[in-house]
């Protein structure tokens, strides 16, 4: 493994724009390191060889005559996941239904990163359409954890943290409805942010959820996290739901936060979120970052959020809602997948046949509790009903911050479980998000940042750290505290992956 790949984006930064090392160099020793592991791993669903070593180009001409970079991460090469529209790129959203669309634009997420000279390795891989917890909905096979190639990477983004744990890329780019960010960063020991609902432009993001769903930073350190998320965020006017309001100061949050000192920060830890369901070695690397942000001097406080026990069945009745009407447009009519146009057929079967074929299961099941859902005379029992417990979440979230700056949780009851181990247990996938829905519900900003190995089985666990809307600096400086600290001791944690091998599984 080539010395570039092990390098934070930062440091990768720091040597591109002093002219110690290409843009070019760097790119291409992580197109290296994609062609010697991924085989193994299946982070990637493309990848873009040319286009990012064109862009790498364009970044090193630009340093050597002497221009300034046209952001602090210009020349650092990042892995993207596949429901961001990229033109000249398929966008398949993990798909049959959009297997080899190419679509004729960018998301604002792509521009701004091919604006700030990010070189785009190419697009990852993900449950379909985000509808998952572990990778294993694409329809173009699971993505494998690169701690244990047995085991899932978490999901929907698994595709864009295992290209991280795996030395793939320094940076990626996830989408998280209910956790697909950060749940992922638990299981492979990386951080992912969610930013405040609105912080980052969903413009050419492929709807699933549209009141939930929300693209941020995914990266190896909480620095690295912070110089893309100013990259990558603030107001768009193609999105009706972006914040008119700057980025907060995310970045210089993060430094601060790594001089270690929590002085006057105000921890509360969430009742609800312990106990039974959770693993024994989560719970203990809990108890323990607790501890930490009490030595860094942190106040730590137990905090009750009793709502939060509902936040998972109203988010499987708003989330399934919303995605059985954004997925209506996949109709075989304009773009993507067609089955049974024989010209015998009316449109009617050709969309049936079509929607039949290029759904998976997971999609499908979705689409039939939302359509139930929203039908006449369910509407208030159920779509309603699951609003009105997201209003008592919200005022959850807003009590709970009048006492403390930031809340805490493990991120996940239970590390990476095997591949295949819940593929018929829809109930026991979905509680793999039970401690992340509540901040999609409500809109605010989370983290997760590694938080050690569990006892039980020696696989990365992450502690979540959740800050009210428009405060998610305050996630970067808690965060990045706690990761000095445990570093300090530990090590970095992406040191202890296996070695990988590239011979396909």
């Amino acid at each position: 493994m080539s010395e570039l790949t092990r390098l934070t984006a930062a440091e990768l930064a720091g040597r591109i724009h002093s002219g110690e090392v290409s843009s070019v160099e760097v790119t291409q020793a992580h197109l290296d390191r994609i062609g010697e592991v991924d085989g193994a791993v299946h982070a990637f669903l493309h990848v873009d060889a040319e286009g990012a070593l064109d862009a790498a180009r364009a970044v090193d001409t630009r340093i050597a005559s002497g221009d300034r970079p046209a952001s602090p991460l210009a020349g650092v090469p990042l892995a993207l996941k596949d429901v961001l529209t990229t033109d000249g790129m398929p966008t398949t959203c993990g798909s049959k239904t959009l297997e080899g669309w190419l679509p004729p634009y960018d998301a604002t997420v792509t521009r701004r990163l091919r604006e700030a000279g990010v070189p785009i390795l190419g697009k990852t891989n993900m449950d379909e359409f985000a509808m998952g917890s572990s990778t294993e909905n694409s329809a173009f096979g699971p993505t494998h954890n690169p701690w244990d190639r047995d085991r899932i990477p978490g999901g929907s983004g698994g595709g864009s943290s295992a290209s991280l744990a795996a030395f793939e890329a320094p940076l990626a780019i996830g989408t998280d409805t209910g956790g697909s960010i950060r749940q992922p960063g638990s299981v492979t020991g990386t951080v992912g942010v969610k930013p405040t609902y609105g912080g980052v432009s969903r413009y050419g993001l492929v709807a699933f959820s549209s009141s939930l769903d929300q693209a941020g930073p995914c990266a190896r350190t909480v620095l690295d996290a912070a110089l893309l998320h100013e990259v990558i965020g603030g107001h768009d006017p193609l999105d009706a739901t972006s914040i008119d309001a700057p980025v907060p100061p995310v970045v210089a949050a993060a430094r601060e936060g790594a001089n270690g000192d929590l002085k006057g920060v105000r921890v509360g830890v969430v009742k609800e979120f312990a106990g039974e369901g959770y693993q024994p070695g989560v719970l203990a690397s809990f108890e323990a970052a607790v501890q930490q942000l009490r030595e860094l001097g942190a106040e730590v406080v137990e905090v009750s959020c009793p709502n939060f026990n509902l936040a998972l069945p109203a988010y499987y009745l708003i989330a399934p809602s919303e995605c059985s009407s954004n997925l209506a447009r996949f109709d075989a009519m304009r773009y993507g997948l067609r089955v049974g146009d024989d010209g015998t057929r009316s449109a009617e079967e050709v969309m049936s046949l079509t929607r039949e074929a290029g759904f998976g299961a997971e999609v499908k099941r979705r689409i039939m509790l939302g359509t139930y859902a929203l039908s006449s005379g369910y509407y208030d029992a159920y779509y309603g009903s699951a609003q009105k417990v997201r209003t008592l979440i919200s005022r959850d979230f807003d009590s709970a911050f009048e006492r403390v700056d930031v809340l805490v949780s493990p991120t996940t009851p239970t590390t990476a479980f095997k591949i295949g181990e819940r593929a018929d247990d829809p109930m026991a996938m979905y509680l793999a998000d039970l401690c992340t829905i509540p901040s999609n519900l409500a809109g605010n900003a989370a983290m997760s940042v590694p938080s050690g190995l569990s006892a039980d089985d020696g696989l990365p666990v992450g502690l979540q750290i959740m800050a009210p809307a428009l405060a998610d600096d305050r996630l970067y400086r808690v965060g990045a505290a706690y990761e000095t600290a445990r570093e300090a001791a530990e090590g970095p944690l992406l040191n202890r992956v296996p070695e990988l091998k590239g011979a396909a599984l």
